[in-house]
């Protein structure tokens, strides 16, 4: 194993992280936010290089480009990460046996979070704040596209680590290899958890190679139900906001159901979307009903559903009930995020009970399914499993626990 050298240093600087205080721990995170600011110029000359690379057709092309705003986000999630409460030593249980032994059981870091990624440069400053708040040591693995951002990002944590004498072996970044990405997820005894987020291709990837634990995220093929009772005012503007906001992210619209009963008002559902280019691939009712009234409109495949798209389009199914719309979720959904509009309470009600998904909402676009805008600070990923976190990962679902237990010399009989 040619990393075993930096895995052996991580975990090793893993340890220290306890001796600090959470009040250190939001000092440097106030330190590495304020440090983005102060190195704008330099961060985004590294961006540059990454995006010279890439095509601006290429749909990943908005998740790689950081700018002004972006790079303030960023360092604003930072500091709000820095406010929150220490994940760490809660007491989730307690109890005193007969015996007199006394149980505690409390919140403590996983250890040492390995995270592989795509395109996505604001990942490694993500990652890093919900790591260092939690108590961890991260392992980054980045893909090749954003590899000049991501090693610029790094190395200015590591300035700022070591300003204020901590170990920057709490940070690693792997080259941008395949290699890189095998040798982490075998990396037994140094990685105590492995978080894959990208496509469907490398959490697939990641989870049947891994001898490491896994938490699943990302993939996200998103559905929209507009119901027979959905509100046409408030269903244009959720369905545009859903599918226009950020294309490439995943929690973005791929597959808008509508029921029958609904079609006359299609035109004027899609009619935003039109601004943006947004292509439509529709079912044989839909496409009669947005013919000569929609401009990028195409015949829909099977292929079209359950597609996560990651670009401006759009798949369009018609349904003659809800129980077919829940159907169709059950058949193509991917457990991420879905939702409903309608103004009958008992029918979302129902979509929320029979939908198996970590998010469900009801009269408002997926767009949502966000650490940040779910209270959390900044997000190290989306998951989509049902063992351990399901949803938004931030600090606690980054810690697992301990079992304390203290007494006067019982012994067992």
């Amino acid at each position: 194993m040619q990393l075993k050298e930096t895995f052996e240093r991580v975990k090793r600087a893993s340890k220290s992280l306890a001796l600090l205080s959470d009040g250190q721990r939001n000092e440097i995170l106030n330190a590495v936010a304020d440090a983005i600011i102060n190195n704008k110029v330099r961060i985004l000359d590294a961006n540059a290089q990454d995006l010279a690379k890439m095509s601006k057709d290429n749909p990943l092309y908005d998740r790689l480009q950081l700018t002004d705003s972006r790079l303030e986000g960023i360092a604003s999630d930072m500091r709000n990460v820095a406010t929150l409460p220490t994940p760490l030593g809660h007491i989730t249980k307690q109890r005193t046996l007969p015996n007199g032994l006394r149980l505690c059981r409390v919140s403590v870091p996983f250890g040492v979070i390995g995270m592989i990624y795509e395109a996505r440069p604001n990942v490694t400053f993500d990652v890093f704040s919900l790591c260092f708040k939690s108590g961890n040591a991260c392992v980054l693995k980045g893909g090749k596209d954003a590899d000049c951002s991501n090693r610029e990002e790094v190395a200015l944590i590591h300035e700022i680590l070591e300003k204020y004498g901590v170990s920057p072996d709490v940070v690693a970044l792997l080259p941008a290899t395949h290699e890189a990405t095998g040798e982490m997820l075998n990396a037994v005894g140094y990685v105590d958890l492995c978080i894959p987020r990208g496509g469907r291709k490398l959490i697939d990837f990641v989870r049947d190679t891994a001898r490491v634990p896994v938490i699943e995220t990302g993939a996200g093929v998103v559905n929209t139900y507009f119901d027979e009772e959905g509100d046409l005012g408030m269903g244009k503007a959720i369905i545009n906001n859903a599918k226009t906001r950020r294309v490439s992210v995943c929690n973005a619209l791929d597959c808008l159901l509508i029921h029958e009963s609904r079609l006359p008002d299609l035109p004027a559902l899609c009619e935003k979307m039109a601004e943006k280019n947004v292509i439509i691939y529709a079912d044989e009712k839909a496409f009669a009903a947005l013919s000569g009234k929609y401009p990028y409109l195409e015949h829909a495949t099977e292929d079209s559903f359950g597609t996560e798209f990651m670009d401006y389009k759009l798949a369009i199914k018609t349904v003659a009930s809800l129980d077919e719309a829940l159907d169709h979720i059950d058949a193509n959904g991917s457990g991420h995020s879905e939702s409903i509009i309608t103004m009958n309470e008992a029918t979302a009600r129902k979509f929320q009970a029979h939908v198996d998904a970590a998010c469900v909402y009801w009269n408002v676009p997926t767009s949502f399914t966000d650490g940040a805008q779910f209270g959390l600070g900044a997000e190290i990923g989306i998951s989509t499993q049902k063992l351990g976190p399901r949803g938004p990962m931030a600090l606690e679902e980054i810690c697992t626990y301990k079992w304390l237990i203290e007494g006067e010399g019982q012994t067992r009989p």
